[in-house]
This record gives C-alpha cells, sequence and structure tokens, in this order.
C-alpha cells in the first residue's frame, strides 16, 4: 500500500520519462495507442500526482500524493477500471501493434492488482516519507522543467503542509496510514534495518529540499519550506518512538512474496534457478578475471598476477576535484568513437551528459544511475548519467572511492550513458516509441539487461585495465542474482554476503554496503534483474545469429532492440523473429 506508493513514485524518479511522440511516417497506431494509454495514466495520476506530472500528464502540477483511508482499495479499484476498459477495445482492435500495446497495459494493471492486495494483505505499511517528497520536488524543480511547471511547486508545498484551504498536513494523513492497521495480526513489520537507514538518510533529505528550492529561481517559498522542515522532523521523531520499536530484526521475505517481487522486475525464473545461474557465472567470470589479470600487471608494472590485489590496486589511480567529470566526459567521449568505428549502434545526434549528484540526492539513491526528462511534452530536455557525491575529507585530502578510478568509469559509462541507458531513453525520446511500450512494459529486466548487455558489447574494445574493471562489474551482477535470492531465503547471512562482495568481488565498503541495503530493504529482488535479462538478450542474439549467419549486422541489431521501447523479452523475441529476421531471409532468398 504505502509502500507500493513509495516504490512506484521513486521508479517514476529514477526513469521518469515514460511516453513519446508519434514516429514520423507510421505514426497513426502510436498516436491512437498512447491516448489510450493516456487515459491509464490519468487514472492513476491522482494517487502519485507528483510523478505523473514528471512523466508528462498534464493537470497534476499543484496536486499532491494521495494517502486518503482505503488507499490500497481504490488503487485496486481504478485498475480493475483500466482493465475493463483496455479488454472491451481489444476485442475489436484491428492493429496488431496497438493490440500489443493494449495486452501489455492489460498485465500491467493486473501485476499492480496482485501486488497492491498481496502487500495490503501481508505487510504492515511503511514507507520513506522523506524520500518521497525530496524525489518529487526535486524532479519539479529540476532546471529544464519549464518556469511555469516549477511555480506550481509553491503551491503544492503549502497543500503538504496543510497551509492550503481543506488540505491537513500530509505528515498526518502518513503517520494514520502507517498505523491504521498495526493491530492486524500476523502483518509482516517493517525491516530494523530499513527504518534506521531512512532515520539517518533524513536530515540530509530535509536539508537537501532547501537547496532545491533555492536553485529553483522561485520566490516566497522560506517560510512555507521551513514548516515543512519543521513537520518532517517531527515525523522523523515520531517514526523514532512509534515505528522503529514495531520492526523485525531479520531482512528475510516470505517466499511468496519474495517471488512476487521477482515477477515484479520482469524475473521469471525460481530463486533456486536464479542462484544456480549466479554462482555459475560467478565462477566463470572469476576464471576470466584470473586470466586477464596478469596482463593487466604487466602493462601497469605490478608486482602480483592477483585479480584482487591488480583491483585494488587500479582503485588506488584516483581522479577527484574538477577532473573527475572531466574525466568521465573523456572516457563517454572515446567510447562514442568505438560505437562509430565498430559499428555497435547509430549514435544519438545530442551528447550524452555526466554530472555528480547533492548530497541529498545521493542519500535518496546512492548509486550511479540515470535521471531521465519527461517524453510527453518533451522540449530538449535531457538524460543525464549521475554519479554519487564524494564528500571531501575535512582535512582537504578525498577519499578513495569506487566512483573515482578512470578504469572503471569504462564499464560504468557504458552502462549508464551510452550505448547503455542514456542511448535506451535517447532512442525513446527522438524516436516515437509508444507509451505501452515505454512505461507499462517497463521492468528492471529489459531496462538493466540492456545496460549489462552494452558492456559486454563494448567491452572488447576497452584498454586492459578497462576490461578487467568491466569483468569485475559483470562478476558484482552474477554476485547479485545469487546473493539477494539467498539472504531472503535465509540461506545466506547479510554480513557473509558483504564479505563475499568485498573479499571476491572488491567493492569497497560503502558500495558493499549499498548492495546489501539494496538486497535486504531498498528493492529485494531487483538485483537479479540485470544479469536475467542480460542473458535473455545474450540468447536472443546467438539465436539472430544463427538464423542470419553472415547476413547479421551488430549495428542493424542494436537499433532495432533500442527502436522497440521496453518490451518484454517473449514480446521482444516474436519482433525480432517477425520484423528483423525474417524480412531479411525474404530478401536473401530472393
Amino acid at each position: 500500500m504505502f509502500k507500493q506508493l513509495l516504490a512506484a513514485g521513486l521508479l517514476a524518479a529514477s526513469f521518469s520519462a515514460m511516453a513519446a511522440a508519434p514516429a514520423k511516417g507510421d505514426g497513426d497506431w502510436v498516436e491512437r495507442s498512447n491516448q489510450i494509454a493516456h487515459e491509464v495514466l490519468e487514472s492513476q495520476a491522482k494517487f502519485a500526482p507528483e510523478f505523473a506530472s514528471q512523466v508528462g500528464v498534464s493537470g497534476f502540477d499543484e496536486q499532491i500524493f494521495d494517502l486518503g483511508p482505503d488507499l490500497a482499495q481504490r488503487q485496486i479499484a481504478e485498475a480493475q477500471k483500466n482493465i475493463t476498459m483496455l479488454e472491451g477495445l481489444l476485442a475489436t482492435e484491428a492493429d496488431p501493434r496497438v493490440a500489443q500495446d493494449l495486452q501489455i497495459m492489460i498485465q500491467s494493471q493486473k501485476d499492480n492488482i496482485e501486488a497492491t492486495q498481496v502487500n495490503y494483505d501481508r505487510v504492515m505499511p511503511y514507507g520513506n516519507i522523506n524520500g518521497l517528497i525530496f524525489a518529487g520536488f526535486r524532479g519539479q524543480l529540476d532546471k529544464q522543467v519549464p518556469m511555469e511547471q516549477r511555480k506550481a511547486a509553491l503551491v503544492r508545498l503549502k497543500k503538504y503542509t496543510g497551509e492550503a484551504e481543506g488540505f491537513e498536513p500530509l505528515l498526518n494523513l502518513a503517520k494514520e496510514r502507517l498505523t491504521e492497521r498495526m493491530g492486524v495480526k500476523d502483518l509482516i513489520l517493517p525491516y530494523r534495518g530499513e527504518v534506521e537507514k531512512d532515520l539517518e538518510d533524513a536530515p540530509k533529505l530535509i536539508e537537501g529540499l532547501e537547496q532545491v528550492f533555492k536553485e529553483s529561481g522561485l520566490e516566497g517559498w522560506q517560510d512555507s519550506l521551513a514548516l515543512l522542515q519543521s513537520q518532517l522532523r517531527d515525523y522523523n521523531e515520531w517514526v523514532r518512538q512509534t515505528i522503529l520499536p514495531n520492526t523485525r530484526d531479520s531482512a528475510m521475505l516470505p517466499r511468496e512474496l519474495y517471488e512476487l517481487q521477482l515477477r515484479n522486475y520482469g524475473v521469471h525464473a525460481s530463486p533456486e534457478e536464479l542462484m544456480v545461474i549466479g554462482q555459475v557465472a560467478f565462477m566463470d567470470i572469476r576464471n576470466e578475471m584470473m586470466a586477464l589479470a596478469p596482463l593487466v600487471a604487466k602493462e601497469k608494472g605490478y608486482n602480483t598476477r592477483d585479480y584482487r590485489e591488480v583491483l585494488r590496486l587500479l582503485k588506488k589511480e584516483q581522479v577527484h576535484g574538477d577532473a573527475l567529470m572531466a574525466t568521465y566526459q573523456e572516457v563517454m567521449a572515446e567510447i562514442d568513437r568505438i560505437i562509430a568505428r565498430e559499428k555497435l549502434a547509430t549514435l544519438p545526434n545530442e551528447p550524452a551528459r555526466v554530472r555528480m549528484a547533492t548530497a541529498a540526492e545521493t542519500a535518496q539513491q546512492p548509486a550511479a544511475h540515470l535521471d531521465t526528462p519527461r517524453l510527453v511534452g518533451n522540449t530538449g530536455e535531457y538524460p543525464e548519467f549521475i554519479v554519487p557525491k564524494i564528500e571531501q575529507n575535512e582535512d582537504g585530502s578525498w577519499p578513495d572511492s569506487d566512483y573515482a578510478y578512470r578504469a572503471m568509469m569504462w564499464s560504468l559509462s557504458a552502462h549508464e550513458a551510452r550505448p547503455g541507458h542514456e542511448m535506451q531513453f535517447t532512442t525513446m525520446l527522438r524516436g516515437g516509441v509508444s507509451t505501452a511500450r515505454a512505461l507499462f512494459a517497463f521492468n528492471s529486466a529489459n531496462v538493466e539487461g540492456w545496460a549489462l548487455y552494452a558492456e559486454a558489447i563494448t567491452k572488447p574494445h576497452m584498454p586492459l585495465d578497462g576490461q578487467l574493471a568491466s569483468l569485475q562489474y559483470r562478476l558484482l551482477r552474477a554476485a547479485r542474482i545469487w546473493l539477494d535470492p539467498a539472504i531472503n531465503l535465509g540461506l545466506v547471512t547479510p554480513a557473509e554476503a558483504k564479505r563475499v562482495l568485498m573479499e571476491e568481488v572488491v567493492e569497497d565498503d560503502s558500495n558493499a554496503q549499498t548492495e546489501i541495503d539494496r538486497y535486504t530493504f531498498r528493492s529485494p529482488a531487483q538485483a537479479t534483474a540485470y544479469y536475467y535479462g542480460y542473458i535473455q538478450l545474450q540468447a536472443l542474439r546467438a539465436q539472430t545469429e544463427l538464423q542470419l549467419k553472415e547476413r547479421f549486422d551488430a549495428a542493424a541489431f542494436h537499433d532495432f532492440i533500442l527502436n522497440q521501447g521496453l518490451l518484454p523479452p517473449e514480446v521482444l523475441k516474436k519482433a525480432v523473429h517477425d520484423d528483423f529476421v525474417a524480412p531479411r531471409l525474404k530478401k536473401a532468398a530472393g
């Protein structure tokens, strides 16, 4: 319920671009599909209008989160109305592309109903309200958002605080939603580590709100924001006194809830199957690293052959200050040259962009990621690759960071920028992908699977140290698909998983802990989607190469994949067969 609203909101904040203009020359079906999708989006927007506005749904810029009574039941009823409408349209739809989009939207609504109902029945409500409010304002007050939309934040702010006529302070409603089911027997309590981490991060997010407003160009927000910040501090103390004592010590989830999480992220395999995939991949990738490490050591003059030691020495080649973002930009420019030279894909016209996060943004999202703009009504806004903030020490020195050494930047840039996420979303932005394929088909497996695949096709052209770091990133994804289910089924402790990440994967303490937080409370099951989606794409490429033989063209294949949007694997496989492979075989047959 409240947790589901939080997850939906933060997903939209991370990938907030989800509906496109019609494609040139063949846009009638896209436009018709988008009109239907817009009805569904509007019906859902009232529950999380902050993020609906970022998606591009108009008319919600001044509205605020719905935390009223019977929230779960109202969300389910709205989704069921959407299913009835969509199924009625599907029964008479003649265009197979629109029919496919209708099926995608129907399945999305069914998934929403299942997730909302199961969480209502089994889980005591809890959510990070500090993160919700910060993410909403950060998106609304982004420098790329038109000023008229930014001005609506002033109205929204007064609704949060209860200063607006007819509105109760949002944090009072949050308390009601968090406590109304405390007496229900056998509900799963919030995980103590999650609540503690939220309370630890809250001061940065509250302070970050002031920075976001100061940089917005708006006036007249100071008093209302001060009131909201005071309400948030009081609320957090209430959480400490009321929620924290009613938490569970173990991060484990019941199996059926964990399997639901897997499906929600696009992973259709049992936890046991995932662990086997991960363990085999982990051993194979580690063997590759053992073979490559001596070559890197020889090139660098290191006196070791152990991949762990070679990686630790590479991590000592730190870049900080103004040079850090400049180095990322150099690496990204070289990857663009590789993509063009090796004919990996068609490059967008716009340059990829990278910046460092603020302290508050890093508290909300401590891993590197892509921030994407709205696709509806986009007037030139662009995706941004975001690197977590590295705080300078008090003595002026810089701490060692896994985000600040050059060898790592090759794989991270290929993943978050090009040919990974930035190319995915820029293609949707410029190419006219339907809303159904950009939003309703969205899951971690199809998004993250492409980005890990993007690392793999770029890796052979990286310098040797970049290749070793790229294998380390792939080793991390193999560890995820193994350790995430193992922790959640109680087969491995978080402490043992962290040891594997630090000693075998060679993650630093901060990133290893971020990984554990991810598996245990930030997004259990999501981390498995990277490697799962990757092997689906690798298998699809192998099948395509086998069918086309010498007629296979990597750039054409990759462009085709990107132009499909975010189709589920089984739908993408059919599209590749029908619209990519079959026409080429027919042409070859004469």
